[in-house]
């Protein structure tokens, strides 16, 4: 490898040879590794960690106010 160069990168889902920057599927070697890594985002197979989000309210408002929903008068 050259100096300067960055070395070759590989697919990450199943880690052929990636074509480069310029290829319509980087950083995957392929459309349908593109689409499998997709698919695994849609099924929540792939996540990025954080805190849990709260649950809505059992109102069933979502937590917004709407008018006239509430138990006034």
């Amino acid at each position: 490898m050259k100096p300067g160069r960055a070395p070759p990168r590989a697919c990450p889902v199943c880690g052929g040879p990636v074509a480069g920057r310029g290829a319509p599927a980087f950083p995957f070697c392929s459309s349908r590794c593109r689409l499998v890594d997709l698919g695994a985002w849609l099924d929540e197979a792939m996540r990025i960690p954080g805190t849990e989000a709260a649950a809505p309210p059992a109102d069933g408002t979502g937590g917004v106010d709407v008018p006239g929903a509430g138990s006034e008068g």
